[in-house]
C-alpha cells in the first residue's frame, strides 16, 4: 500500500493556529484517496508557526497527484486557521507543493492545485 508524507505549514500571524479537525483527500490521475483525519495522538496539531508532517496510506496507487482537498470541521467552537501551504512527498520520492496562503474560516472544503 503506497504511503504519502503530507507536511502542513500554519502561518505565524496572531491566532493563525486551530484546534479544529483537519481532513485531507488526495486526488490523482488514477484515483482518489479516502478522507484522512490529520491528527497525531497527544500532540497539539496546527499551532501558530508549526510545520507538521503526517503519513497518509492509501489502498492503491493514485498516479500523479493533481489536487488536494482540505476540510476544516469544528471541534469545540468556531476557530479560523491560516494555512500557508501543504507539501506531499509521493511514494517515488517526488515533492509537490500546494500553496494556500489564506485564512480558512467556518467549516469549509478548500481545493488546492500544485503550485
Amino acid at each position: 500500500m503506497p504511503s504519502y508524507t503530507v507536511t502542513v505549514a500554519t502561518g505565524t500571524q496572531w491566532f493563525a493556529g486551530t484546534d479544529d479537525y483537519v481532513y485531507l483527500t488526495l486526488q490523482g490521475t488514477d484515483g482518489c484517496s479516502e478522507r484522512h483525519l490529520l491528527d497525531k495522538p497527544f500532540y497539539n496539531d496546527f499551532e501558530r508557526g508549526a510545520v507538521d508532517s503526517y503519513d497518509v496510506t492509501v489502498e492503491e496507487d493514485l498516479g500523479e497527484i493533481q489536487l488536494i482537498k482540505v476540510e476544516k470541521r469544528k471541534y469545540w467552537y468556531q476557530d479560523d486557521w491560516y494555512l500557508k501551504y501543504i507539501t506531499v512527498k509521493t511514494p517515488v520520492g517526488d515533492y509537490l507543493e500546494f500553496p494556500c496562503y489564506r485564512w480558512i474560516t467556518d467549516e469549509k472544503e478548500v481545493v488546492l492545485r500544485d503550485g
